[in-house]
């Protein structure tokens, strides 16, 4: 008979065995994985496509459930292995090899990343820049979309300096404001008109399950084709008028971005011991000091340009700071009642997203713990 110290060796190379052939399995996963995305491509469907996505979760937690397996547990793994999926798929579709583009602010880290899009799909891409303005007019003659990518604060005045476009140019923008640059971009071009909003970095290695909001301009028949391509590549495409855009914004970006933003900057002026900090947080205040971080690790500029973008913002903001004093001042004067009764009346507010919020933030957690090494 085996010693214990004998049989848990055993037991760990059967372990790393079975894990060997683990990655075996990844493997002839990931190369059918790649076989999917070149048929998808023959036959023009999107890189992401959540009914079957979900279906096979369904199928699959149930699948583990009866096989004695957690269901959470094979729906992370499946999760993690369809992202990589997903970046496999995406070789180059040339289905634009018959448009050219011209990318304003092609140079930038967004405009490089369409630039990139818009090349493996075949298109002829031209980047114009603030050092080769004089090629604008050449450039645009013969452009089918002139995509502006340019810092807010130039976004007007770039798309007043455009030359005339084609008649049947899309004239398009990737800023996180809407109702003025697409003013701008309609008093400027007569022919189809398209604000877009990506709502995601330019650090993605590709659009699958991300979002992109369309504002519609004018002559929407004639940009399907932009819409189209951008579904293939995997987003979702969100329509919403200009308007209704930057009022969201004001809560998704603008209050975020200040309350990270004061945040960081009050730790800074009490000088907290940040890995002190981390030494001590659970995953959910962790993961929360690292999205304050994140924040202080990109452009100032762009977070300045999103919160002065709208006068309108400055008003929220400042009945947010009120409410924020209403609420110390309770408080500090020990009205325990009053912030209870406040605390529930929210929670109503929130409904059933306080439970569906619960749910989807422990998943996250659990990655963040999972991936958290103490030092």
């Amino acid at each position: 008979m085996l010693d214990p110290q004998q049989h848990l060796q055993q037991l760990r190379e059967a372990i790393d065995n079975t894990d060997s052939e683990l990655v075996q399995i990844l493997l002839k996963r990931r190369q059918l994985a790649a076989e999917v995305g070149v048929v998808k491509r023959q036959l023009g469907q999107p890189l992401y496509v959540p009914e079957r996505e979900a279906s096979m979760l369904v199928a699959k937690r149930k699948q583990a459930e009866q096989a004695g397996l957690s269901p959470d547990l094979i729906e992370d793994v499946l999760r993690r292995i369809i992202r990589e999926s997903y970046q496999q798929q995406q070789a180059a579709d040339v289905h634009l090899n018959d448009k050219t583009v011209v990318i304003v602010g092609g140079n930038g880290a967004l405009g490089q990343l369409f630039v990139r899009l818009f090349s493996s799909a075949g298109a002829k891409v031209l980047i114009l820049d603030k050092d080769d303005w004089q090629h604008a007019e050449h450039f645009c003659e013969q452009a089918d979309l002139v995509l502006i990518s340019v810092p807010i604060a130039h976004t007007l005045t770039v798309i007043e300096a455009l030359p005339s476009l084609p008649p049947g140019c899309i004239l398009a923008d990737l800023t996180s404001v809407k109702r003025q640059p697409l003013n701008a971009m309609l008093a400027k071009h007569s022919g189809p008109v398209v604000g877009l909003h990506p709502m995601f970095g330019p650090k993605q290695v590709t659009l699958a399950k991300q979002l992109v909001v369309a504002c519609h301009g004018r002559d929407e028949d004639q940009y399907q084709w932009l819409l189209a391509s951008i579904e293939r590549w995997g987003a979702h495409i969100k329509a919403l008028t200009a308007a209704a855009h930057d009022q969201a914004m004001a809560f998704v970006q603008v209050l975020r971005h200040l309350s990270s933003f004061v945040y960081g900057s009050h730790l800074a002026a009490e000088q907290a011991d940040l890995q002190q900090l981390l030494d001590l947080s659970s995953p959910i205040y962790r993961l929360e000091l690292m999205m304050v971080g994140r924040l202080f690790a990109q452009d100032a500029e762009l977070y300045a340009d999103i919160l002065l973008a709208e006068p309108n913002n400055i008003a929220m903001l400042r009945r947010y700071v009120q409410r924020f004093e209403m609420e110390l001042k309770r408080l500090e004067q020990g009205r325990k009642d009053e912030f209870l009764q406040e605390f529930t009346r929210v929670r109503e507010y929130f409904g059933e997203f306080a439970e569906r919020f619960l749910s989807d933030s422990q998943r996250l957690l659990d990655t963040a713990g999972d991936s958290h090494q103490i030092s």
